[in-house]
């Protein structure tokens, strides 16, 4: 048991500095890279606080497709967790570290006696009504956002060269690797890209763009 509070947590979660004895309670502890820290249907072990790392959160279906939801990284909340403690109802998505993560977990008893202090409460429901933002806009891409322009946009922002998998994009993107591939393939023959073992080079970052923004190619 740890006399202080971890190095590094009141300053990436300084909501917790009310909450003296709860936060002496908590201890660090380190993963690797795929680590899967929770899972559908289990109960809610605690609320996360990541100080290092990035942790994936994600939905499968029954049929193995699997939609990203999104990432929790260091100072940010995960809202799968906190619904199931708000409701006491089991975990409703998956958990994973994408890199080596160092996280301290709340207890569930100590979330509810922390709810009564009211900058941990705020921060809670701010961060709260902030993911569900990011999920109403995933919802939105989904169901009107054509999935070449998906595509095109997860590919931009990283660089000239994407270091990923034709499986890696389609997880994130909530469909099945045969159509990433031939979308790939689409905008290789168009040269937007260049493809190669767990590579794509950007050829026509322009083009990209338009095609993320839907404009006719």
């Amino acid at each position: 048991m740890s006399e202080t509070a971890p190095p590094d947590l009141l300053t990436l979660y300084p909501a917790l500095a009310g909450l003296g004895p709860l936060t002496r309670r908590l201890a660090p502890m380190t993963v690797p890279a795929g680590t899967r820290l929770f899972r559908e249907n289990d109960p809610c072990q605690g609320f996360p606080l990541v100080l290092a790392g990035e942790v994936r959160v994600s939905r499968a279906a029954a049929n193995g497709r699997e939609l990203e939801l999104y990432r929790v990284t260091p100072g940010e909340m995960c809202l799968v967790s906190s619904a199931g403690l708000f409701a006491h109802q089991p975990l409703t998505a998956r958990g994973v570290a994408t890199s080596e993560t160092t996280l301290c977990l709340l207890a569930p008893t100590d979330f509810e006696a922390a709810l009564a202090d009211p900058a941990f409460r705020q921060f809670v429901l701010g961060l709260f009504a902030a993911r569900m933002a990011d999920l109403t806009g995933l919802i939105e891409a989904i169901a009107f956002q054509r999935l070449d322009s998906r595509l095109a946009a997860a590919l931009l922002g990283h660089g000239q060269t994407l270091r990923t998998t034709h499986q890696a994009l389609a997880d994130e993107l909530g469909t099945v690797r045969e159509i990433v591939t031939r979308l790939l393939h689409r905008f290789e023959r168009d040269g937007l890209v260049e493809l190669s073992r767990e590579s794509i080079a950007i050829r026509d970052s322009a083009g990209l763009r338009a095609v993320a923004a839907g404009q006719p190619g």
